[in-house]
């Protein structure tokens, strides 16, 4: 999917991130922690599309399973009745400190689910 030209061009330059460079990772992005659907993280390289071993489609996002559900840069994603309190509530640890995340084919549920660990 392309985004608009004018909203390309803003997320890539730098001074439209009201002045800090990590506003957008962390406060906008995508909501950090364990959720079902959504947006995954990326990891510690570009996102790349995950493809059904059996039809090739695009597989989407089903469920993630995060050590922590917030840091103190993603501060703005903490529930406010949870400032202050520990960032791991479920007291769940994927991998070393990582997080698991799993996607479903969008064209038959019955093809395989895969799995990745960032």
């Amino acid at each position: 999917m392309e985004l608009e030209p004018d909203l390309a061009a803003r997320i890539e330059d730098p001074d439209t991130w009201d002045g800090d460079e990590l506003a957008y990772l962390n406060d906008r992005s995508y909501a950090p922690g364990s959720k079902a659907g959504g947006w995954p993280a990326w990891g510690l390289t570009d996102p790349e599309p995950v493809p059904c071993s059996a039809c090739g489609a695009r597989m989407t996002p089903l469920l993630t399973l995060a050590s922590t559900e917030w840091t103190d840069e993603s501060a703005s994603w903490t529930p406010l009745e949870d400032h202050g309190t520990s960032p791991t509530p479920a007291m769940l640890q994927v991998a070393d400190a990582a997080t698991l995340q799993l996607y479903a084919c969008p064209t038959d549920p019955n093809h395989p689910h895969q799995a990745r660990v960032q």
